[in-house]
């Protein structure tokens, strides 16, 4: 498996016209696939997203039928290239939605699937509400895909919150994180890089997370600045908040190198916890 390849965030800020996102998305890629781009990681809802009134109303149709796949895949294979398509809304049998994301491999047949588990339920002030669960229903199942150089750990936005994810994925043999996002401008300003640069340092991991930019159909602000980091916690590139395309190296012996001088994942241990009750005092 390769050691060293290069990794790609595309940054990009979806409509709700899915074919238009497709055409932007194609560009993006190519220019990624002409900097010698192995792993190519597209934002959560990456083509056909509306939002309205803290409701996300994403572009959705069963898997079969979903135009972005395709598309997608034809750039993998033109490209050698494993794609991250980071999200798109899958319609399930019953008429339910999925905030679904697809690791694509260089031969554009589906590695893995992940369907997102936590739901964006926030009240932010100021009116700035969201209710994911209100459109989309939550996955049940963390997931391991294929990738090049090895396993990577699949995620999506707000799972970045949920530490315990990253720690379970990284110690089943995940070397890079995925964290495909649309974060608001409000939470991206504040928490972005520290909880990307945690992920990192707490599981000894790179992660890979493009994000959304630009203001969404509804109103609704991401944040942009897609993130390369590595398993010091250090920023190999930013995408800042504009549309474009950022690139780092990955070396996966820094993984090794970095666990080895920091061994946490090896060091957990089991706990138990005690409620301690403040002692009543005598009349």
């Amino acid at each position: 498996m390769a050691q060293k390849f290069i990794a790609a965030c595309v940054q990009n800020c979806a409509t709700p016209d899915v074919e238009a996102d497709i055409a932007i998305l194609a560009k993006l890629v190519d220019k990624a696939g002409a900097q010698g781009a192995s792993l190519i990681a597209l934002p959560e809802y990456c083509a056909g997203l509306d939002a309205r009134d803290g409701t996300l109303h994403p572009f959705a149709v069963p898997e079969s039928d979903h135009p972005v796949l395709p598309a997608m895949a034809q750039l993998a294979r033109a490209y050698k290239a494993w794609i991250l398509v980071g999200s798109i809304g899958v319609k399930a049998a019953d008429g339910r939605i999925y905030n679904r994301g697809y690791m694509l491999a260089p031969d554009g047949v589906i590695a893995a699937r992940y369907d997102k588990i936590h739901m964006f339920d926030v009240d932010l002030g100021d009116g700035h509400s969201y209710r994911e669960s209100a459109t989309i229903v939550p996955g049940t199942e963390a997931v391991l895909s294929p990738c090049i150089g090895g396993p990577i750990g699949l995620s999506i936005c707000y799972d970045l919150r949920f530490a315990s994810l990253y720690r379970t994925l990284a110690k089943a043999g995940a070397q890079m994180l995925a964290v495909p996002a649309a974060f608001t401008r409000i939470t991206g300003n504040a928490h972005w890089h520290i909880l990307n640069r945690a992920r990192a340092i707490e599981n000894g991991a790179y992660v890979i997370s493009p994000c959304q930019y630009g203001t969404l159909a509804g109103g609704s602000e991401c944040y942009g600045h897609s993130l390369i980091i590595d398993p010091w916690g250090r920023v190999l590139a930013d995408g800042g908040e504009s549309e474009g395309v950022i690139t780092a190296e990955i070396d996966l012996a820094e993984v090794a190198k970095t666990r080895g001088r920091i061994p946490s994942l090896a060091h957990d241990r089991p706990f138990t916890i005690e409620m301690v009750v403040p002692a009543v005092a005598a009349e």
